[in-house]
C-alpha cells in the first residue's frame, strides 16, 4: 500500500525541531511543544501499527519515482513495532527531563536535539534505502555529540572524544561499504539489493561486505568487541540523556542488523549466522561480567544495556522463527525497562547526590514508591515472570531448543543469573539496609520525590502490561518475524511483481 503516512514518523519530529527552533528563548513554549508532539507522535504511532497490522506494509515513493530509484520510505510490522516503542520511551523521558534536566541544557537547544535524535532513529527504522539509512545514522549522532557535551565537564570531554572518534571511523566503514554495494550491485535500494547480492558472480566481496556491515552496525549496537565506548559514555551525562541513549541508540544497530542480514545478505547464512552467534554470545557473557564487578549505579545499567544486546544478535543468529521473535521482544522490552531504570537512577541520584552504590544505603524506608519501582524493573530486566523479560527468555530458550542449540540455552540462562545478580546488588545497597545520608534538599518539606516518578513508573507499567498481555503481544512479535523471515513480502511492497 502506498501512502504518505509512512513519512509522518519522520515529519512530526522535524516539524517539531524547527518550531522550537524558532522558540528557543521560551523554555516554557518548548516544553508544551515538546509535550504536544510526544503525544501526537504516540497516537500516530499506533495508529500505524495498526493500519500496517491490518492492511501491510506501506510504502512512500518520494515525487512517485519508480523503484528501485529516489527515496523510498517503507514502514512493515517490524518497523511499527519499533516506532511505537520508540514513541512510548521517548514521551516518558520528554515528560521526566521538565523535572530534572537543568536550566543549562534546556537553554542550550535540549528539547531541538532530543527530536533531532527521534527523526535519526525513526528515520533508520522506515527508510528502505540503505544510503538513507546513513543519512538518518548522521543526523541521530551528531545530535546526539551534543548532548553528551552539553556541561563541558572534563569527564564529558573525555567521553565525547571516544563516541566521537568511534563513530567517526564506524561512519567511514559504512560509506566504503556503501561504496562497495553499488559498485557490486548499481543500486542502494535495500529491497533491489535484496534481488541483486544473490546473483552477483562473486559472492566473496558479498561475504566481505557483509563483514564490513556487522561492524557499521555492531559499533552502534555496542557488540563485542566493539562496546568500550560505551558504559563510561552513559554514564556521564544526566539521567534523560542515558535513558534516551541507552534506550533508543543500540537498538537502530540491532534494527539494522535483523534487518540487513534477513533481507539482503542472506547468500552465505551459515557463515553470517555463526560469526553473529559467536558475537553474541560473547556480548551477552562480557556485559554481564562487566555489570556484575561494578559499584556505580549508571555503569552497572551501562554494562547491561550491553549483555542485552547479546542476547538479540544471538536470537538472530539462531535462524528461526521462534529466536527471532525473542530478539525483537528482547528489542523492545529492553527499550522500555532500560529507560525506565536509568530515570529510576536519576531520580536516587537527585536524593542522594551520587551513583555510588557505597554510599546509598535504605532509601527504601522514606522513597517507598522508588525503591519498589526499580525492583519490578530489576527483576522484569533480569527475566522473572510475569513480566516481560521473562517472555523475552522463554522465546530464546524455545526456538534454541527447536535448534538444538544447547550452548545458546546454557548462556541465555546463566547471563540471567548475572542480570538478576546485578539488580540485587542495586536494590539492596541502595534501597535495603541502613539507611545512609542524602542530601539535604532531599529533606526539605518542600521536597516531593513523587513529582519525578510518573515517567518511571509509566514505563514499568508499559513492561508489567507487555507480561502479562504477553500472549498479545507474541501474537504480532510472531507475525512481525513470518515477514521478516519471508524477504519476498518486503521486495514485493516495494518493487511489486518486477
Amino acid at each position: 500500500m502506498s501512502t504518505n503516512q509512512a513519512l509522518i514518523p519522520v515529519l512530526i519530529p522535524w516539524i517539531t525541531g524547527i518550531l522550537l527552533i524558532i522558540f528557543y528563548k521560551q523554555v516554557r513554549i518548548q516544553r508544551i511543544l515538546s509535550s504536544f508532539s510526544a503525544i501526537l507522535a504516540l497516537g500516530n504511532a499506533m495508529y500505524l501499527l495498526n493500519t500496517v497490522s491490518d492492511k501491510g506494509t506501506i510504502v512512500f515513493w518520494a515525487g512517485n519515482w519508480a523503484p528501485p530509484f529516489g527515496i523510498t520510505m517503507v514502514v512493515d510490522l517490524f518497523s511499527a513495532i519499533l516506532v511505537l516503542t520508540t514513541a512510548i520511551v521517548s514521551m516518558a523521558i520528554i515528560f521526566y527531563s521538565f523535572r530534572l534536566i537543568d536550566e543549562q541544557r534546556e537553554s542550550h537547544f535540549y528539547y531541538f536535539l532530543v527530536q533531532m535524535v527521534l527523526v535519526g532513529v525513526n528515520g533508520s527504522f522506515i527508510t528502505g534505502d540503505i544510503f538513507n539509512l546513513y543519512v538518518f545514522f548522521e543526523v541521530f549522532l551528531i545530535s546526539s555529540y551534543i548532548l553528551i557535551v552539553i556541561g563541558s565537564t572534563k569527564a564529558q570531554l573525555r567521553e565525547t572524544y571516544k563516541y566521537v572518534l568511534l563513530n567517526f571511523l564506524s561512519t567511514t566503514f559504512f560509506l566504503v561499504g556503501l561504496a562497495l554495494l553499488y559498485g557490486v550491485a548499481g543500486t542502494l535500494n535495500m529491497a533491489d539489493l535484496a534481488r541483486k547480492l544473490p546473483m552477483a558472480e562473486n559472492q566473496g566481496i558479498i561475504s566481505l561486505i557483509a563483514v564490513i556491515f556487522i561492524v557499521v552496525f555492531g559499533s552502534k549496537a555496542a557488540i563485542f568487541p566493539l562496546f568500550y565506548w560505551l558504559p563510561q559514555s552513559y554514564v556521564e551525562p544526566p539521567a534523560a540523556v542515558s535513558a534516551l541513549f541507552g534506550g533508543l541508540l543500540t537498538k537502530v544497530g540491532i534494527y539494522c542488523i535483523i534487518r540487513t542480514f534477513t533481507l539482503m545478505f542472506t547468500g552465505d547464512a551459515a557463515f553470517t549466522n555463526g560469526l553473529l552467534f559467536v558475537l553474541g554470545v560473547s556480548t551477552m557473557f562480557l556485559g554481564g561480567l562487566g555489570a556484575i564487578a561494578q559499584y556505580n549505579y549508571k555503569r552497572i545499567l551501562s554494562y547491561h544495556i550491553i549483555s542485552q544486546v547479546g542476547y538479540m544478535i544471538m536470537g538472530l543468529a539462531i535462524d528461526n522463527v521462534v529466536a527471532l521473535m525473542a530478539a525483537i521482544y528482547f528489542a523492545i522490552h529492553n527499550m522500555i525497562v532500560k529507560s525506565s531504570l536509568f530515570l529510576f537512577a536519576g531520580v536516587t541520584e537527585e536524593i542522594t547526590g551520587t551513583n555510588d552504590l557505597l554510599q546509598m544505603g535504605g532509601l527504601l524506608n522514606r522513597y517507598p514508591l522508588l525503591g519498589w519501582g526499580f525492583f519490578i524493573g530489576g527483576i522484569s530486566l533480569a527475566g522473572v515472570p510475569p513480566f516481560s523479560g521473562f517472555f523475552a527468555k522463554l522465546l530464546m530458550l524455545s526456538g534454541a531448543s527447536d535448534a538444538e542449540n544447547y550452548w545458546a540455552m546454557f548462556f541465555t540462562l546463566c547471563v540471567g543469573f548475572l542480570t538478576l545478580f546485578s539488580m540485587i546488588k542495586i536494590f539492596l545497597y541502595c534501597y535495603w539496609g541502613q539507611e545512609k545520608p542524602v542530601r539535604q534538599e532531599a529533606l526539605e518539606p518542600s521536597f516531593n520525590y513523587r513529582r519525578y516518578m510518573f515517567p518511571c513508573l509509566f514505563l514499568v507499567l508499559v513492561s508489567v502490561m507487555m507480561g502479562l498481555g504477553a500472549e498479545y503481544v507474541i501474537v504480532v512479535i510472531q507475525r512481525a518475524a513470518e515477514e521478516i523471515r519471508n524477504p519476498e513480502l518486503y521486495i514485493r511492497a516495494v518493487l511489486g511483481a518486477t
